[in-house]
């Protein structure tokens, strides 16, 4: 998508459910909390509109939202109910320098896509290490069977890989999805889509953190 393309993109999306990776990982959490339990945190890349991020925050989360477009984080703030602001916190930034602060949750649907393969490699080394034992990644990721595959300015990984890379957690949650459809826009589609939630074994040792750019 161009430049161009984004505010439509946030008008259409604005209302629209959060994606159920974000929901199963949330409902993962709440079956193991007690009711005493204080905010998680989530950081979610690539927010757009908010739809996940303002998912999370209605069910008590705290929430770090992240995008490179200024105008996606204007969207969420001007639709984010005012009792959830003080657990909001955003950030305008790009997911290739972007480094991932400590977690319980690290959000990335359909996000990753925009980025070459060696940022990809490097987005996802931050967010394995974000998260520790118990911590969770909830991602819609696309497959190297989508239409954009032959597009290079886009990643799209093979599920065998998306696998590897998630070495020392648990795959809880995973669909591999390919059909024919529309974009958000209306445009035509080949999609091919991994869709996991994915949860780090107790003892299991965290990637280091790539270098890049720190939170502030």
């Amino acid at each position: 998508m161009t430049a161009e393309d984004w505010p439509a993109y946030y008008a259409v999306t604005v209302d629209r459910p959060a994606w159920w990776t974000t929901m199963a990982a949330a409902d993962l959490f709440a079956a193991e909390d007690g009711p005493d339990a204080g905010p998680r945190l989530a950081v979610d890349l690539g927010c757009g509109a908010g739809r996940d991020t303002r998912a999370l925050l209605r069910r008590g989360w705290r929430v770090i939202a992240v995008d490179r477009e200024p105008a996606a984080i204007e969207t969420l703030a001007s639709k984010t109910r005012k009792r959830d602001r003080a657990r909001l916190e955003t950030r305008v930034a790009d997911l290739a320098t972007f480094t991932v602060p400590p977690c319980d949750l690290v959000v990335a649907n359909v996000s990753l896509q925009f980025l070459s393969r060696a940022r990809f490699a490097r987005a996802w080394r931050s967010m394995a290490a974000a998260v520790g034992p118990g911590g969770r990644i909830a991602a819609m990721v696309y497959g190297d069977r989508d239409e954009s595959a032959g597009d290079p300015g886009f990643t799209c990984a093979s599920p065998r890989s998306i696998r590897a890379r998630l070495r020392g957690f648990e795959i809880e949650r995973w669909v591999d999805r390919e059909e024919d459809g529309h974009m958000a826009l209306g445009d035509p589609h080949h999609i091919h889509l991994v869709e996991l939630v994915a949860r780090r074994r107790p003892g299991a040792v965290a990637p280091t953190p790539a270098p890049g750019r720190p939170v502030t």
